[in-house]
């Protein structure tokens, strides 16, 4: 199998192209991830998926982008900037059901294809001494919507619909299916 450049320095994605024996290394994009307005939560991260892809790619090589956004109402949350941050984007999705989707962009001879996986979370009603709690710990530092559900932040979810590993941050399924129409496992 070829190495896949993998455009993110993302732990969780990294370890989940080992479990999928996907050989790869890491060249992180550092985009500007922004949320141009008009844009639904899947055409967003796919987007930007596909702008992490563009930004490292390298000749003939594939190229493999990923990206995660919480959204809940209007709101499009990414990685929080500070604590302040993260505490304004939990009490948003305290008590609620949001949706998680992660975009995926693949480069291979060429040709640019995307997908997306979209979830969704439910909170359960947190306190503002369990808000400071997990705040303190520092797990929310760069997850999008300020959490991990594979970390702490999983004290305080109460159900997922849909791809558990999209809300971790790379849908194993929808990977398996880019990579398998762009004939990867076929080489």
């Amino acid at each position: 199998m070829q190495t896949i450049i993998l455009a993110s320095a993302s732990p969780r994605r990294q370890e989940y192209f080992k479990i999928m024996r996907l050989p790869f290394i890491v060249r992180p994009s550092f985009i500007e991830e922004t949320y141009p307005l008009g844009l639904s939560p899947r055409q967003t991260a796919e987007r930007l998926a596909t702008q992490k892809v563009l930004a490292v790619a390298d000749g003939d090589m594939w190229v493999f982008g990923a990206d995660t956004i919480v959204s809940v109402d209007d709101f499009l949350f990414g990685k929080p900037k500070d604590r302040t941050d993260a505490e304004r984007m939990l009490s948003v999705l305290n008590g609620r059901v949001h949706q998680v989707v992660t975009g995926i962009a693949l480069m291979s001879g060429g040709r640019l294809t995307s997908s997306s996986a979209a979830s969704e979370v439910e909170f359960v009603n947190i306190s503002d001494a369990e808000t400071a709690w997990y705040l303190d710990s520092g797990d929310w530092e760069g997850a999008a919507g300020a959490y991990k559900i594979q970390g702490l932040a999983g004290c305080f979810i109460c159900g997922v619909k849909g791809s558990f590993s999209a809300v971790v941050g790379l849908p194993m399924r929808e990977t398996y299916q880019l990579l398998d129409s762009a004939k990867y496992f076929c080489q």
